[in-house]
């Protein structure tokens, strides 16, 4: 029955925060907003910095509270606990509710990987305040903190499930950041307090 907690990370992590949260404030499909992403970034354009907090600490939960549930409950298998966060993550990104079009997954990731790895998330999640506070940059900031998370990982010695889990969950956020990628080698990636912070981006 260890197959039903990824099944649940999946559920957990398809719950739509910022579409949800976007249509009952405006009466908006977020989707058609901005980046199209259901994520924080995409909120805040839409309601403002407040919201967008709030999109983030309920879609960093939604992920890391089926991991901690799985722990409560007697799981102690690394591979288990790393595929649900694994499926919560994945049920962000394409979930089922809206035809599998989500967000990026950047805040569920850590949410996920903090669960796992306090730890290392933190210093990952430090790296990606001081690279935005520097870069004001909310896509670069995500891809190289995950990078940084992954590192940390490793060098702390996490079980090896959670290595891969932090290891594939930063290629997943890099394939969902491949526009903002073309972008910043463009130099045309919108940067946060910019005019251009109504066009595409990371959220």
């Amino acid at each position: 029955m260890l197959w039903l907690w990824p099944l649940l990370g999946y559920l957990a992590g398809s719950v739509p925060t910022g579409y949800l949260l976007v249509q009952a404030l405006k009466g908006v499909d977020i989707r058609t907003v901005g980046s199209g992403n259901t994520g924080a970034t995409n909120v805040g354009r839409v309601a403002g910095k407040f919201w967008a907090v709030f999109v983030a600490v309920f879609d960093m939960a939604k992920g890391g509270l089926v991991v901690l549930a799985a722990v409560c409950s007697g799981v102690s298998s690394p591979w288990v606990l790393a595929a649900t966060g694994i499926a919560g993550v994945i049920g962000h990104n394409y979930p089922v509710w809206l035809r599998f079009e989500g967000g990026k997954g950047v805040a569920t990731t850590f949410g996920v990987l903090f669960f796992l790895d306090p730890l290392a998330t933190l210093i990952g999640g430090a790296a990606w305040f001081i690279l935005l506070k520097g870069t004001r940059t909310v896509s670069l900031s995500s891809m190289v903190s995950l990078s940084v998370v992954l590192l940390s990982f490793w060098v702390l010695g996490a079980p090896l499930p959670y290595i891969y889990a932090a290891a594939f969950l930063l290629a997943l956020s890099v394939w969902r950041h491949r526009e903002n990628i073309r972008r910043l080698m463009d130099g045309t990636e919108r940067r946060t307090g910019s005019d251009r912070d109504k066009g595409p981006s990371n959220g």
